[in-house]
């Protein structure tokens, strides 16, 4: 099935762009040490592709509807590869950051044209099973590429932008053994599925939050509870990211309840996994709250992406796959943002991720009392598909 290795293949190109540079970031301080503001500047290269991923996902999904979703997919692998190793030749932290903002435009694509291009080939449990596939290989691409910035970065803060090359290879068999779906013939103006995706975008939005919460900050739960040797830290995140990719690929398993009943045990277990976080004083306490958490979020992602992708049509998908992609990145990019307001209101990183534990619990209520959410099998064929 090389059609859907490729598709996995671009899905890892935003994990790629979010977690490869983390380990050499301490040394990109260093060599811009005289730059004015460069405390500032330079964890905004880490996370300014998200919120761009966010922007630009709704825009590239209109355009993958309007013309071609593989033309688009390509384009931005290329493009990517192009402006993600610039930081190889350039000399000011200025034009990097505005290199990181055009590879947060080509993810926004690429993860668009992916996820829409498995919604189009695949429909029923084998959409569902890869789905839940794409964030598990996601996962696993992350621990993956953490561990190769950090290898490359031995050899110099640049070495890990080389990597971003690899985009360009993989378009040339995408360009040869991917298709366009026969239905993009149909040119009819469609408007945007608002009305479809209101809710899951806004659950989505609390969803990203959470998710990401942990990515950022349990190093840091770590180091304050005296966990301070870094390959203890990493195999501690390992462990974490396995529970993930071990929830994501519990997902097809799971799929025949429909998306209120997930949706309420996995933002259960997520808050009560931050919750046993907070109130651990001993480091096994805080690895199985974020191995639950782990776990939780695992299975949340493809639930929160079937529930809004399943009943798109196909003239609708692109730009319906990318509001949920934009509103995915968007609760990825304000997660940092509001731990660190909360952790400045409360004056502790424990209490801040207390509040967020509790605030997946209210997600849990509102699903399971005000919300509208589907019951039916997540893995039922949708109502209508391309023909």
């Amino acid at each position: 099935m090389p059609q859907l290795i490729l598709l996995l293949i671009g899905s890892c190109m935003p994990v790629l762009g979010a977690v490869l540079l983390s380990p050499v970031l301490p040394r990109i301080s260093q060599h811009f040490a005289a730059t004015p503001g460069v405390d500032v500047l330079v964890p905004v290269i880490l996370t300014v592709p998200a919120l761009f991923i966010a922007l630009g996902a709704p825009f590239a999904g209109a355009i993958a509807d309007k013309f071609d979703r593989k033309r688009l997919l390509i384009a931005a692998m290329v493009s990517y590869a192009i402006f993600g190793t610039a930081p190889l030749y350039l000399d000011s932290i200025q034009a990097i950051l505005a290199s990181r903002v055009l590879v947060g435009v080509c993810e926004a694509a690429i993860m668009t044209c992916c996820t829409t291009l498995i919604s189009d080939y695949w429909s029923g449990p084998l959409r569902v099973r890869y789905l839940g596939l794409q964030t598990l290989v996601a996962t696993v691409a992350a621990t993956a590429f953490f561990a190769l910035g950090g290898l490359l970065g031995a050899d110099g803060w640049r070495t890990p932008f080389w990597l971003y090359a690899a985009a360009a290879l993989a378009a040339i068999p995408m360009a040869v053994l991917l298709w366009q779906p026969a239905a993009s013939h149909h040119k009819e103006r469609s408007p945007w599925p608002w009305r479809i995706l209101a809710l899951p975008c806004l659950v989505t939005i609390g969803g990203g939050v959470v998710f990401y919460t942990l990515i950022v900050q349990l190093s840091y739960v770590l180091d304050d509870a005296g966990v301070s040797d870094t390959a203890a830290i990493g195999g501690i995140t390992a462990l974490v990211s396995l529970a993930t990719a071990i929830g994501a690929g519990l997902f097809a398993k799971v799929s025949a309840r429909g998306a209120r009943t997930l949706l309420i045990a996995e933002f259960v277990v997520s808050g009560l996994g931050l919750l046993l976080i907070f109130m651990a004083q001993a480091v096994p306490l805080i690895i199985a709250g974020a191995v639950l958490t782990g776990f939780a979020t695992g299975v949340l992602l493809p639930t929160l992406l079937t529930w809004a992708v399943n009943k798109l049509p196909f003239a609708q998908r692109g730009r319906g796959t990318g509001l949920w992609t934009g509103a995915l990145f968007l609760g990825e990019f304000l997660s940092p943002l509001l731990v660190s307001a909360l952790t400045a209101a409360t004056g502790g990183l424990g209490l801040s991720l207390a509040v967020i534990g509790v605030a997946s619990l209210v997600l849990a209520i509102l699903t399971a009392t005000i919300l509208t959410v589907p019951t039916e099998p997540l893995n039922a064929p949708a109502a209508q598909e391309a023909s």
